[in-house]
């Protein structure tokens, strides 16, 4: 009977080593892969630079529409900014004129 016991012992102790094992692989997994994992924070972190980025872009053209209006306002009226966008909001050409649009600048 001791050849039993002692067998019964060590399958009991291996078996709560594999659940410990188990349980640490667990947790590594969704570490890892969880919805608040490693791989998921890399992923927003990646989102949130392109958001920046984005944010960035959408300044500066706000930044350059501010200047244009500032132009075009009553205040500080510049006749050149008047001119080109009179010119390119209702097509005016002279007949001795040439003119080339930057698609950028169409809008």
């Amino acid at each position: 009977m001791g050849i039993l016991a002692e067998l019964q012992n060590r399958i009991q102790k291996s078996g709560v080593l594999i659940f410990f094992v188990l349980l640490f692989f667990y947790f590594v997994f969704y570490t890892i892969n969880g919805e608040r994992g490693l791989r998921r924070y890399l992923h927003l972190r990646k989102e949130v630079g392109y958001a920046e980025q984005l944010a960035e872009r959408y300044s500066r053209e706000k930044h350059e529409l501010e200047e244009k209006v500032r132009l075009l306002s009553s205040g500080s009226l510049d006749l050149d900014m008047l001119d080109e966008r009179a010119r390119t909001v209702l097509n005016f050409v002279s007949d001795d004129e040439f003119i080339i649009l930057d698609n950028d600048d169409v809008k």
